[in-house]
């Protein structure tokens, strides 16, 4: 599926997660958040970075992966990423749904 931002054509599956993360911007992550009712702040931002670090180093994504990166403590992932903190930052960042999430 093609879904626009900004007037760029991205590949999106039938969730909204980015098929292809060489389309990722930071622009095009925070037209998500925006999607989503986030206003990103540099602590959201941390996060995003963390994220797309360990999909690149092909590791597998958890709340409890969250937890122990140091980055960020699971209340306030749950509070900066209200509504399914890991599928809603995991598609903002540009990378795939966890296979952890249902």
């Amino acid at each position: 599926m093609i879904k626009t931002i900004k007037q760029i054509a991205i590949n999106v599956n039938e969730e909204g997660y980015l098929t292809d993360f060489s389309q990722w911007t930071k622009e095009i992550g925070e037209e998500i958040a925006k999607e989503n009712n986030i206003e990103m702040t540099d602590k959201h931002w941390q996060v995003i970075s963390w994220i797309q670090e360990q999909v690149t180093a092909k590791k597998s994504l958890s709340i409890r992966g969250i937890k122990k990166s140091g980055v960020i403590d699971i209340k306030e992932f749950y509070a900066l990423f209200p509504g399914g903190p890991l599928k809603v930052s995991t598609k903002i960042a540009g990378v795939p749904k966890p296979k952890s999430c249902i």
